[in-house]
């Protein structure tokens, strides 16, 4: 089947709690299908608990759940963590072999417990604008294991690594750079410790999206988005589905903006496709598949 025969689909989408959230990135589910939960731009985490009830204030300071606690990598805090019952959060970890975490991001979590993710940049706090104007690449690929509480180097000099995602089995992970390229670095087998080029993407703005590969994405702040525009540059939201080996299984897409300009996550959860945005106060949803 043609990837692109539904590709203006997403444009179909739904808006859904409109000035509700403020600024939804990351979205995320538990082990006992609570949830959604995202991580909001005033630094609360919040869960959706239904029409009834609706949103729910979880925690306080985008996130990743084993069922037991929530960790949550935080642009400005650094890597968190924050019980069941939800509350305050307890920081982790602030710093690496000396150098502190300025932009955490996007942890996975391993079978063995350990968790993967990324600290985007080890010059600008929190600063996309700066990070892609500059065209900077001092990031760093990090693991975080519990029962020693150390944190380990894993890679280095990444240009603004984000979207971690472990494989169905845990023998590589995924994330993405910006330069457009989805890298895989492997963990088990003959290939530990190799990185290799999965997809050269053709954009900026794509999410790659299927039940493993849920979150590797890449987000262009509202700044950038001016300056595309000021060069004649037409920007719109893409979401693809790869497959293990990068071939591109499906694409929808929004050219005229219709329901979301900036995607920064999409969760499938129950039939839907739930998408996150640094940039707006929504989510937007989407029947799938």
């Amino acid at each position: 089947m043609d990837p692109f025969h539904n590709r203006s689909r997403l444009a179909h989408g739904k808006l859904e709690f409109v000035d509700e959230v403020l600024g939804p990135e990351s979205l995320e589910c538990d082990i006992f299908g609570r949830g959604t939960y995202t991580g909001l731009a005033d630094g609360q985490i919040v869960r959706w608990m239904g029409d009834t009830i609706g949103w729910e204030t979880f925690a306080m300071v985008t996130a990743n759940c084993n069922g037991r606690d929530l960790y949550i990598a935080d642009a400005y805090y650094g890597f968190l963590v924050v019980g069941p019952e939800g509350g305050l959060t307890t920081p982790l970890v602030t710093h690496v072999q000396g150098k502190p975490i300025l932009f955490a991001n996007d942890p996975d979590i391993h079978k063995n417990g350990s968790i993967f993710f990324t600290d985007t940049s080890k010059r600008y706090n929190g600063n996309h604008f700066f990070i892609l104007l500059e065209g900077e690449a001092t990031g760093r690929l990090l693991r975080y294991d519990p029962p020693t509480r150390t944190t380990h180097l894993v890679l280095d000099g990444l240009a603004f690594p984000n979207g971690v995602q472990l494989s169905g089995d845990h023998s590589f992970l995924l994330f993405k750079t910006t330069n457009c390229w989805l890298m895989k670095y492997w963990l088990e087998g003959p290939k530990t410790g190799n990185v290799e080029l999965v997809a050269n993407l053709p954009a900026q703005e794509v999410i790659t999206h299927n039940p493993w590969l849920r979150s590797v994405y890449f987000k262009l702040p509202k700044k950038l988005s001016i300056l595309a525009r000021l060069m004649g540059m037409t920007m719109y939201t893409v979401i693809s589905l790869f497959n293990e080996k990068g071939e591109i299984l499906e694409v929808l897409e929004d050219r005229k903006g219709l329901v979301m300009k900036l995607v920064s996550e999409v969760r499938e959860v129950k039939g839907k496709l739930w998408i996150g945005t640094v940039a707006h106060n929504h989510i937007a949803t989407l029947s799938y598949p």
